[in-house]
């Protein structure tokens, strides 16, 4: 399978500024991604195009990501409201922490990291009104995506903002200039600030270059896209999302999407996805495609230690006990769990309120005397049981009410 079918099966393809094999077979390309720093850290909904520029860096393309150092001075147009300016020192540290991030997710040795404010911080305003401005036509202008919305609310639109394609086209000539990149690739937002350069490589350069966007990722039981203003993000820096929480949320993906993120989160092959498929669609409460791709992305973002210790916590926090935990496993356990210190003689019925599993001693026993506490997976009937050594693995137990109430027993 070549690259184009390989990309397109796997969902990779949205839009395309001419056909897909003339841009990427042939002769090997300079591929970019900006990245505005709107924030400190990638999340879920745009790692998506890092994958791309995987399997782009993978088959021998040239990488370039783009930090918008100076283009995040000025803010790409939301949909609705007029972006809040960032103090350039935020800016600053935020494009530091991208391009750090961004590099460990590509993982591509050759990879270039540039920040556009090298050249848009010098630029001359008369000398780029001249030079630059006279090939966008403020009819040209209005009629991409982002302004068209903007003008149609009751929001309006600066000066700042609308000149925001015009910024984003220089970028792809000065690239085109320095590096001989002729491919822009982006979330299909992106569309007509890509196509801006594009033209801007034709009419200034008179030479093609090319546009390529990804789908927008949409959970298909919620209707609701990945990202941070769906107030939904998930975050791939641990300080905001840490491994567990990340790989819970890829854990419980729905049945609907978790084929489609398969193909696209993950280099699980299409013939291992199809498999995995096949054996969720037998057994579905196995769970089996959700518990292979939240092994396979969390690998990818965290590394396999941290998926690892997550699969171990996922285990004991669902059902499982702590017997042959690993370390790295304990010590996440105890940062993801509520967690309670106790002595040996401690009485089970005032853990149960001490913990917050019961609100008073008579709800304590209630519980344990109509078999709905359990200590290190042995359920417990007698409200006057005590804590002893046996029910705890080097000083952890799980102390659980129910199926999904819980809290790690730590001895003094």
């Amino acid at each position: 399978m070549n690259l184009e079918q390989e990309l397109t099966e796997r969902g990779f393809v949205n839009q395309t500024s001419a056909d897909l094999s003339e841009i990427l077979s042939g002769e090997k390309r300079t591929i970019y991604l900006g990245v505005d720093p709107t924030a400190d850290s990638i999340h879920a909904g745009n790692f998506v195009i890092f994958m791309l520029l995987r399997h782009l860096a993978a088959a021998g393309h040239t990488i370039i990501l783009l930090a918008g150092g100076g283009t995040g001075r000025i803010g790409d147009p939301k949909p609705d409201v007029e972006r809040t300016l960032v103090e350039p020192e935020e800016i600053n540290r935020r494009v530091g922490k991208l391009q750090i991030q961004a590099a460990k997710l590509l993982d591509v040795p050759d990879l270039k990291i540039v920040d556009n404010y090298e050249w848009l911080g010098q630029l001359n305003l008369l000398d780029f009104l001249r030079d630059i401005g006279k090939h966008f036509t403020v009819g040209e202008l209005i009629k991409k995506e982002a302004i068209a919305n903007r003008l149609a609310s009751d929001v309006g639109l600066s000066y700042t903002e609308f000149a925001y394609p015009i910024l984003q086209g220089y970028d792809f000539l000065e690239l085109y200039r320095q590096h001989g990149c002729n491919v822009q690739v982006g979330g299909s937002d992106q569309w007509g600030n890509i196509i801006a350069g594009v033209d801007l490589i034709r009419r200034k350069e008179q030479t093609t270059a090319y546009a390529m966007t990804v789908p927008l990722v949409i959970d298909k039981s919620t209707g609701k896209k990945f990202g941070k203003s769906e107030g939904n993000a998930v975050w791939l820096d641990a300080e905001k999302t840490s491994p567990y929480e990340f790989y819970q949320f890829w854990l419980n993906t729905s049945d609907e999407n978790v084929t489609d993120y398969l193909k696209l989160f993950t280099f699980v092959s299409l013939e291992e996805i199809s498999r995995i498929e096949k054996e969720h669609q037998s057994d579905p409460g196995a769970r089996t495609a959700q518990k292979r791709l939240a092994v396979e992305v969390t690998s990818l973002v965290h590394g396999a230690d941290a998926a690892a210790a997550s699969t171990e916590v996922s285990v004991v926090l669902f059902g499982g006990g702590v017997e042959g935990l690993s370390s790295s496993a304990r010590e996440l356990l105890l940062k993801t769990a509520p967690t309670y210190q106790v002595g040996v003689g401690d009485s089970l019925v005032d853990v149960l309120v001490a913990s917050g599993l019961a609100d008073s001693k008579r709800e304590a026993k209630t519980f344990v005397t109509g078999g709905a506490v359990s200590v290190s997976e042995q359920k417990v009937v007698d409200q006057e049981v005590v804590l002893t050594p046996e029910y705890f693995v080097d000083g952890v137990s799980i102390l659980r009410r129910g199926k999904k109430q819980l809290c790690v027993l730590t001895l003094k």
